[in-house]
């Protein structure tokens, strides 16, 4: 395995992290370790005078300012000390064994250039918070991306050098950080794979400092923002409907007319939802206004289509006696996921970067030879405490590619 650097951000560590430290130094298969303080205060000195002692260059802030700006600035600190270098992010609070960490440097280091997540399991003994935590912010994050991540909130991630660049200007200074790393990823066609992981939780993960509900909320922004935009355009298109029937009393025309109005403003609001930073780089304005016709011409067509589901619900709802408020509302209510899913996927789908174009990938399942995976085997998840530690069946070390997207002809 080619040596990576490990980036560790620590917000009021403990012994775990001089252990953790102390570990991953004698394996020798490292060739740094930067740990980031993050504000933690002169209480916690004593312990990062460890984590220097045992082999760490500890860098950091002077009041908290988050996981993400600590990240950002042991990427910077890494780029300026081992310019070139793959780095392996993992967690101070003991979640990820050395193990794993050294897995995740050495697919990282393959030279393949993709993001590399740990991801767990989340079998066994879990605690419910972050059960229940990760289980719906992966829901959401499929729901917004379209993407298929295990594990969207994992700690443990590798990133070739390729893309330090690239993660300093991802924004976010908290745990919304990771999240955006991942969403951005999804915009813009990045590669990620995911190699399972062993779920380990220390005493129910007391001193995790992650807020499952608020720090989770903000990957329901790309969401929120399309049902709000359908909400507008809803109450335009129910208005002009009503106005449309009562005045020439012909429901195909009111319908044609009130979705040419409502389809007008949904277009422009959603083009800005779902576009975003999603471009590939290096695109000007000549390729800005390409995309823009041809995210015109995808957008009437999918007009067109809704416009004749649309009518046709509305007609047979109608004709079995459902008045024309109530069944317009069950109309678009029905409408709804499909017009999310064709304009995320479809209509406004992002550019790709030009490095990272080709054929979509499929997702695979690898053991850590590199061989097809076959039937499951059995595993481990720890959950350690005062009391010891509980072995649970899990699946085993498996890899995967997420399918990232590709221009479509």
């Amino acid at each position: 395995m080619t040596a990576v650097i490990v980036l560790v951000p620590a917000y009021e560590p403990n012994s775990t992290l001089v252990r953790l430290v102390a570990e991953l130094r004698a394996t020798g298969a490292v060739q740094g370790i930067v740990v980031v303080d993050d504000g933690s205060g002169p209480r916690f000195r004593p312990v990062l005078d460890d984590v220097a002692r045992v082999g760490a260059v500890v860098v950091g802030f002077a009041a908290n300012r988050g996981k993400g700006a600590a990240l950002r600035r042991g990427f910077a600190e890494v780029a300026r000390r081992w310019p070139g270098q793959d780095v392996v992010c993992a967690d101070a609070d003991g979640q990820h064994g050395v193990a794993d960490v050294l897995r995740v440097g050495e697919r990282v280091s393959a030279g393949e250039g993709v993001m590399v997540l740990g991801a767990r399991a989340f079998a066994g003994d879990v605690p419910a918070r972050s059960r229940l935590g990760n289980t719906v912010t992966r829901w959401l994050f499929h729901a917004a991306t379209g993407l298929r991540v295990q594990d969207t909130q994992t700690g443990l991630r590798g990133y070739p050098a390729s893309m330090i660049g690239w993660l300093l200007d991802v924004r976010g200074d908290r745990y919304e950080y990771e999240l955006n790393v991942l969403l951005a990823a999804a915009r813009e066609g990045r590669p990620v794979v995911e190699v399972e992981i062993e779920t380990i939780y220390l005493d129910d993960n007391a001193s995790s400092h992650f807020r499952p509900l608020a720090d989770s909320a903000r990957i329901y922004a790309p969401l929120l923002a399309f049902s709000l935009s359908s909400l507008l355009a809803f109450g335009i298109d129910t208005a002009a409907l009503l106005v449309l029937d009562a005045v020439t009393g012909s429901l195909l025309v009111s319908v044609v007319g009130a979705r040419g109005v409502s389809g007008a403003v949904n277009f422009v609001v959603n083009r800005r939802v779902f576009a975003g930073a999603g471009a590939g780089a290096g695109a000007g304005a000549a390729g800005d206004s390409g995309r823009g016709r041809g995210a015109a011409l995808r957008y009437a067509a999918l007009a067109v289509g809704l416009l004749a589901a649309g009518y046709g619900v509305l007609w047979g709802l109608t004709g079995l006696g459902l008045a024309l408020l109530p069944a317009k509302v069950v109309t678009e209510v029905l409408l709804f996921a499909t017009s999310f899913q064709v304009q995320r996927r479809v209509v406004f789908r992002p550019g790709v970067p030009t490095d990272t174009t080709g054929p979509a990938t499929q997702m695979v399942r690898t053991t850590p030879d590199g061989t097809p995976d076959g039937a499951p085997v059995a595993g481990r998840c720890r959950r350690s405490g005062a009391s010891g530690s509980v072995a649970a069946a899990v699946r085993p070390v498996t890899e995967h590619e997420v399918p990232r997207a590709r221009p479509r002809g």
